[in-house]
Order: structure tokens, then sequence, then C-alpha cells
């Protein structure tokens, strides 16, 4: 399908929605300048993701963790939303769209002006901090005047219990309230947009089979093929930022 025939297909398919969901993955953010994790070249492939077993176990995974954060924090802090993210604060600014479920830590969504109580947030946040036993939040300058200095774990000053960044890592329990609300959302949805995800990812990618499944329509957008493109409504293999702000007529 040619992109403008695409673009003009998703532009009616949103005009005749009453409930849109967005999800959305690495690939709306890799346009503001964030890497992806999973790609060739990506994170990943350079550090292995340290694993929430290993992170709680060893004094050193948890050094190695902050470390990490702390070397790439300012990439995602000055990075800014991009079209795509903009698109999508419109639609919500609309009332188009009832909700958007995100895979990532990035905090865009927020920073685009989405506000909090429409963003799920299936992965967490990397922007701030909590403690694992009772939930209270840190912000990440405060941790970084702990742990600079010579590499202090910080401890919660409510309970001494330990802080992580406000993200899910692998081995990590999926957050029960996030999927509870994005479960909800999708099946009370008649058009499931997903972009820039892999869909490869459960139990997050098992959302838009849902919907699907559910009689909404389903609309994938994302630079590479997926496995649920032959169950799609409309795939479109196009930059994310361009088409979605052209679909909203932002441009």
């Amino acid at each position: 399908m040619e992109n403008d025939e695409g673009i003009e297909k998703l532009r009616t398919m949103i005009d005749e929605s009453e409930r849109v969901v967005i999800f959305t993955g690495a690939g709306i953010s890799t346009e503001s300048g964030i890497p992806d994790f999973r790609s060739p070249g990506g994170v990943w492939d350079k550090h292995k993701p340290i694993e929430f077993s290993d992170f709680l176990a060893s004094d050193e995974s948890k050094r190695a963790t902050w470390r990490r954060k702390f070397a790439t924090e300012k990439l995602i802090d000055e990075a800014k939303p991009n079209l795509g993210h903009l698109a999508i604060a419109e639609l919500v600014k609309r009332g188009k769209v009832t909700s958007v479920i995100t895979q990532n830590i990035d905090g865009l969504h927020q920073k685009s002006g989405i506000p909090e109580e429409k963003i799920i947030e299936l992965h967490g946040n990397s922007t701030y901090a909590i403690c694992l036993d009772c939930r209270k939040r840190y912000e990440l300058e405060e941790i970084r005047q702990i742990f600079e200095k010579d590499e202090t774990l910080p401890y919660c000053t409510e309970c001494k219990g330990v802080i992580k960044t406000a993200t899910i890592s692998f081995g990590q329990p999926m957050p029960i309230e996030e999927m509870k609300a994005a479960q909800i959302e999708t099946l009370s949805c008649d058009l499931f947009i997903a972009i820039g995800s892999s869909l490869v990812v459960y139990p997050a990618a098992g959302f838009p089979e849902l919907a699907k499944q559910n009689r909404s329509l389903l609309v994938i957008i994302n630079r590479d093929p997926t496995n649920l493109g032959p169950i799609a409504d409309l795939v479109l293999h196009t930059e994310i930022g361009p088409t979605l702000s052209a679909a909203v007529g932002l441009n």
C-alpha cells in the first residue's frame, strides 16, 4: 500500500472510531534519539540486562545497575517528544484516545502533554526511583548524590528497603494494577493502534491480539514486519512521526 493511501485509511479509521487505544514500543522513541534495546546494535547488545534476582542478591549488581543508569540518564533526560508523541497527545486532547499503553520507560508521553492518568506504563518508568518495599518515590538527583561519591548504595529513609529505578527488570513481576488497567482499556476499544513495537515481548504483546479477538480494528505501525501483521486491518512500515502527524492533521 502506498504511504499516502495508508495514511488516508488510518485517518478514516481514527475519525470513524469512538474509543482508540494506543500501544507504543521502543520504535516511537528511537525517533527522539533514544536507542532501541533489543535490535542489533542496541543497548542490550552492548550491555547484558541485569536480572532482577541478581540485582537483589548482589551489591555489585546493584552498583552496576546504578552505574548504567547514571551513564545513560542524560540521554533520556534531554530527549524530547517527537511528532509521533505529539500526534498521540493531540488525539488524547480531542477525546479520541482513551488511554496510551506503553512498553517504554522514558516518560516521553508525559512530556508530550498527556495526563498521567491516561498513560499505562507496563514496564515502569526510568525517570525516578522507588523503594521496593514501601514504594516511596525518590528523585534521581537525590540518589545520584548518594551514589556518585563512593558508590554508596541507596536505601529507603522510611523502611531501609532497597531502592531501584521504577522500571520492570527481567525476572521482575509485571505490575498487577497496570496489567489489569491495560486489559480493561483493550477490551473497551474499537480501534487498537500498535506503534513501534516488535510485538514479541509477552505478556505485553498479548494486548493487540486481545483487542482483535474482541472485534476491535487493529493497526500496526512499525519499521519491520511483526507476527501479528496477518491479522491486522492495516499495517504501515513507515516512519512513525510523519505518519501519525499526517493522519492526525498536524502538518
